[in-house]
């Protein structure tokens, strides 16, 4: 699997293509915003879209992805139904932050621990890693060794905790009991900020030693 990274509006939120080099089918993964920038992109990278993947239900990451799924005429799927006030909220959580109005959204389908979701040929394995928020999950290409973190951990950072239903204890152990047990070798793409490793993070992100 490949990918590419796009960061869009003022969070600088990592938007993902990504994509399986055999077939050319992609997923876009967290379209927080910048719906015309994504767009481009997507045309230059030259990949055939068949899906939108969402971490979790904060408007930073789900901004773009009704209007990127009615352009493409592809599902919205994941995050977890328990993240499911969240995307309910989105008119609201447009207002808190000053942006341009979301309105509510229901993916097409939620997601489980242990589901899988198949982009072309690679298979990306569901991990439910709730902490930052309830229902926020993660993907992993187990045999590409990629994890697609969202805002769960970070290059020398982890999730803020301290929005409704959030959980600090249950991010760290989210962190400890689902991620890094995947290996040291894993690289992740973060929901911001730059990619690093889990075996980096294990040694030297402050908030797990």
């Amino acid at each position: 699997m490949d990918y590419h990274i796009i960061p869009v509006t003022a969070f600088s939120q990592n938007c993902s293509v990504i994509w399986c080099t055999e077939t050319n089918e992609a997923a876009l993964v967290d379209p927080g915003g910048d719906a015309e920038k994504i767009k481009q992109e997507v045309a230059a990278l030259g990949v055939s879209l068949k899906q939108i993947l969402l971490t979790h239900g904060h408007l930073d990451h789900v901004g773009a992805a009704a209007e990127l799924a009615a352009h493409y005429a592809v599902p919205v799927v994941g995050p977890h139904k328990a993240d499911k006030f969240w995307l309910e909220n989105l008119p609201k959580q447009s207002q808190m932050f000053g942006l341009g109005e979301c309105l509510p959204l229901e993916p097409d389908r939620w997601l489980e621990e242990g589901e899988t979701v198949q982009v072309g040929q690679t298979v990306l394995e569901v991990l439910l890693c709730p902490g930052h928020t309830p229902g926020h999950i993660v993907f992993f290409d187990r045999a590409g060794r990629l994890l697609i973190s969202g805002d769960v951990i970070f290059s020398g950072g982890v999730g803020r905790s301290d929005f409704p239903q959030g959980s600090h204890s249950d991010l760290i152990a989210s962190i400890l009991n689902k991620l890094l047990p995947l290996g040291d070798d894993v690289t992740f793409i973060p929901g911001h900020g730059p990619m690093s490793t889990l075996g980096r993070e294990r040694i030297s992100n402050p908030f797990l030693q």
